[in-house]
């Protein structure tokens, strides 16, 4: 049986941010949307309201046990007022993902996208519209059910808000500086690496702090056995050119699946550009910048696209990549892909999703009725 989706209208809309000052994830649109999980219902009661403070039990298991697993998406506006989603289906494939290893019950992947083209249509207006301007769409679950006792919860929360956004960091498509962490570890094979999860995150904290006290912007980490293979930046995976070659961290159960990870290595294959999916020691990356073979280095993730790094700190030792700035493959890849996302080039992947904006906005949106898991 489908379910629909109910809407309460909020009694006052917000001011919104100036489009030239809105960083990344400081503002928040006029709605969200709600749905609940019981044991004996599956998932129900989806719902758009007025996006708000969230009433929980202080024994909710989220905040005991941090059973919790969370996506990050955009939407884009193209030059012609159309809006665009890039490649949520693969999101959603992820969030559950995510779910199986946190022992979350599964979402319907269908109903929870357009879920989201509701969302998005009626907060179109929300949508800035400058270069490198987005509106970032973050979908998350968590445990709710009040008691103490290390089990999974019965009861489960999912919401998705809104954010308008600028560039993740402050300089765009400038070159960061990426810190290489020895002391800490992230994750583990066998862990929850490759979920995404707010544990992951809190466990980077520290030594993201430490990166940014010694004046660097990313950490970039090793695996948690040998200490010595690359495997992600804190929010983005890596990729080097070396040569004519693209390497990048395989995927081994402590990485992060990216989705624009996946998108560069479908262009680079397009573009017939060699690529390499490997085990990449940090010793060995030194030694080829050393030998002037790493020409470039470039992380990419849904909040940045393509960020290229211009200096490595490995140690006591530090390297600049491509003389400090953004190399042309980074910047070819930025290019296609924003591009893609935002309809000025032609997606001849299938990778965007267009949402469609109702003439009247703020109104009630129509009834969704596809099916979602019991």
């Amino acid at each position: 049986m489908g379910q629909q989706i109910t809407f309460q209208k909020a009694d006052q809309l917000k001011v919104k941010p100036e489009p030239d000052n809105l960083g990344f994830g400081q503002y928040f649109t006029d709605y969200m949307f709600e749905m609940d999980y019981a044991a004996d219902k599956g998932w129900y009661n989806p719902r758009i309201v007025p996006y708000g403070p969230v009433k929980l039990d202080p024994a909710a298991t989220i905040f005991h046990y941090g059973q919790e697993v969370f996506e990050g998406l955009k939407a884009y506006r193209a030059e012609d007022g159309r809006v665009f989603l890039f490649r949520p289906d693969r999101n959603m494939k992820r969030m559950n993902q995510s779910c199986a290893r946190l022992d979350i019950p599964e979402i319907d992947e269908k109903f929870v996208i357009q879920a989201i083209k509701k969302l998005v249509a009626l907060e179109a207006d929300w949508i800035p519209v400058k270069p490198g301007q987005s509106l970032y769409i973050r979908p998350f679950i968590i445990g709710t059910e009040p008691f103490l006792g290390v089990h999974p919860s019965g009861t489960y929360k999912l919401f998705i808000i809104l954010s308008p956004v600028g560039s993740y960091f402050n300089h765009s498509i400038d070159p960061v500086r990426i810190y290489v962490e020895d002391e800490y570890v992230r994750a583990v094979r066998g862990g929850v690496g490759f979920a995404k999860t707010s544990g992951n995150y809190a466990a980077s904290l520290k030594a993201q702090s430490k990166a940014e006290e010694l004046g660097f912007d990313q950490v970039l980490w090793l695996d948690g056995v040998e200490h010595k293979y690359i495997e992600e930046v804190g929010s983005m995976n890596i990729f080097f050119r070396i040569g004519g070659e693209v390497w990048t961290p395989e995927l081994n159960g402590s990485i992060l699946p990216g989705v624009t990870r996946d998108s560069v290595l479908r262009l680079l294959k397009e573009w017939d550009i060699p690529v390499r999916e490997r085990k990449i020691s940090v010793k060995k990356l030194f030694k080829k910048a050393e030998k002037q073979q790493l020409k470039e280095v470039f992380g990419t993730g849904t909040a940045a696209v393509i960020s290229p790094v211009g200096f490595l700190k490995w140690e006591d030792r530090v390297i600049k990549v491509s003389d400090g700035k953004t190399g042309k493959l980074s910047k070819k890849l930025y290019d296609a892909l924003t591009g893609i996302q935002t309809g000025r080039l032609k997606d001849k992947f299938g990778w965007t999703q267009e949402v469609k904006i109702r003439e009247e906005e703020k109104k009630e949106p129509e009834e969704t009725k596809e099916p979602v898991t019991e």
